[in-house]
């Protein structure tokens, strides 16, 4: 069993078969790693965080919960996870985001172009690129007024989340650039498939 890095602020893109493990470990703590799947027989089917979301009943998963497509057809199970707390509201970081939200002129390219660059091979052009599952972002949502804050992660060094999957995937997997995601610490993430 093979555990690959990914660098920070980057990402990669790989097929994960039916029946196989997607662990992601965030090996130093505090990092996010934004994470995209499509159906790798028809790429037009991909992760859903609105069907994902409708099923659940809540915006929180962890053990148990099914990850669904845009289709309804289950993708990914999480089979285990030392944290308990990921995002699935928030799109990847982009160029755009960069701009808009911090007034950066020449940002980096962020999860977005990251991701739209590993998928390139498998077909997949950036406007179908879907919001990601955020394994170990920590966004917190106010009760009253609906605001949404990004805080640091709860992860600490070592800790994982293990993905089931029930189809063929591409999957796409990022070390996430964005500051407010990661406390400002720029780090990899690490992954195996088993």
């Amino acid at each position: 069993m093979t555990t690959t890095i990914i660098p920070p602020q980057s990402g990669t893109a790989f097929l994960l078969k039916k029946g196989q493990r997607l662990t992601v470990v965030d090996p130093e703590g505090q990092q996010v790693s934004d994470l995209v799947a499509f159906n790798a027989d028809d790429t037009s089917e991909w992760l859903s965080s609105g069907r994902t979301l409708d099923y659940a009943s809540r915006f929180l998963l962890t053990t148990g919960d099914t990850l669904y497509s845009n289709r309804s057809t289950p993708m990914l199970v999480i089979e285990s996870d030392d944290v308990g707390r990921h995002d699935f509201l928030l799109a990847p970081c982009s160029r755009e985001m960069f701009a808009k939200l911090y007034g950066h002129t020449e940002p980096h390219r962020g999860c977005f172009g990251n991701l739209a660059e590993a998928l390139e091979p498998f077909g997949i052009e950036p406007d179908r690129i879907p919001t990601a599952f955020n394994v170990f972002m920590n966004v917190q949502v106010n009760g009253e007024t609906g605001a949404l804050s990004v805080e640091p992660p709860l992860s600490k060094p070592g800790d994982s989340t293990t993905l089931l999957a029930q189809i063929d995937l591409v999957i796409g997997l990022t070390a996430c650039s964005a500051g407010l995601s990661n406390n400002f610490r720029f780090k990899p993430i690490s992954y195996r498939v088993e």
